[in-house]
């Protein structure tokens, strides 16, 4: 099933005027600045969160230009949050491409991210709603604390299942949770509404996190990021968690304070990974998701018109099921 052609097909012309203006926003004449957006415009990406925006904005009103602005808004924060996320990991790729700070340098890279901030702010500012303002600028908040949560829980010597929770829920659920209230709010949506949508985009963004966690434990080129990579930054995921805290093994648990600590080796982390096969991480990471998805299901039969299930069906699935 291709399904991003359903995904897009009711939202396709506001896709459509979504680029374009995206592009307009990262474009700076000449110089270093232009020639590093240009590299971040060229990156692209399937634009799953204005996608999610727009989709919740068609279910509960009509799109305008306050709707665009506030995907504007949200997709440059996330794309600033992006390049300062890659210096913060030291990751020498973004998408299978080179990251800003490693195609340059991290001074470099921490300005230009600066700098996609300040636009984010800019485009928000446009939609003249002070609740989207007011909201974009604490999600930048809510981000920026997950990341710091992420940082603080590697040096942290206990392996919880709800400390993760804690931390893809401000790291990645907040911001498609974000999507659905800024499309709600930019139609005017009743406050019931906002929070019914909110909740479905938390369970995608809870889903969407661990199935990119999933991911670290298999080799594939199509994915951007080599196997263990979570590890070698020194982040224990869901799969790994899950068979440590589940079949007590000393050997292993010595290899995960070794992740936390940073000294562990590509040979240990093989052993880690393969130990999480074996003893049902990857499967119970699986009930996760579909334990968050059965909810997502509810609020689709429930709140969406008849005409976009489709794309909201196909938007969870693929959410779901996606390899990269």
């Amino acid at each position: 099933m291709d399904y991003l052609s359903t995904i897009r097909k009711p939202i396709d012309g506001d896709m459509n005027n979504f680029v374009e203006l995206f592009k307009q926003s990262l474009t700076h004449g000449e110089g270093m600045l232009e020639q590093i957006l240009k590299h971040i415009r060229e990156r692209g990406g399937k634009r799953m969160r204005p996608m999610l925006v727009f989709l919740t904005a068609r279910n509960l009103g009509e799109i305008s230009d306050v709707t665009q602005n506030a995907a504007l808004g949200l997709e440059l924060l996330h794309t600033a949050s992006l390049v300062h996320d890659d210096v913060v990991d030291e990751s020498s790729e973004r998408r299978g491409q080179p990251s800003v700070n490693a195609a340059y340098n991290n001074k470099v890279a921490v300005l230009v991210g600066d700098y996609i901030l300040s636009t984010a702010l800019l485009r928000v500012a446009l939609s003249d709603n002070h609740r989207i303002v007011q909201h974009l600028a604490e999600l930048g908040r809510k981000l920026a604390a997950g990341e710091v949560l992420q940082l603080s829980n590697i040096s942290n010597q206990d392996i919880s299942e709800d400390v993760y929770y804690q931390v893809i829920d401000q790291k990645t659920a907040v911001l498609f949770e974000s999507c659905c209230i800024l499309g709600a709010i930019s139609v005017g949506a009743s406050e019931e509404m906002i929070e019914k949508a909110a909740k479905f985009g938390h369970n995608v963004g809870m889903i969407f996190q661990i199935r990119d966690d999933i991911f670290d434990y298999y080799d594939s080129a199509e994915i951007g990021k080599p196997t263990g990579n979570d590890m070698l930054e020194g982040k224990l995921t869901l799969p790994i968690i899950y068979s440590l805290t589940h079949y007590s093994s000393s050997a292993m648990l010595t290899l995960a304070k070794k992740v936390k600590s940073g000294t562990i080796n590509k040979d240990e982390i093989a052993v880690l990974i393969e130990f999480a096969k074996q003893y049902g991480g990857i499967k119970y990471a699986e009930r996760k998701m579909e334990e968050f998805a059965r909810e997502a299901r509810s609020f689709i039969d429930e709140c969406v018109k008849p005409e976009l299930q489709d794309s909201f069906k196909a938007y969870l699935d693929y959410v779901i099921q996606r390899n990269k």
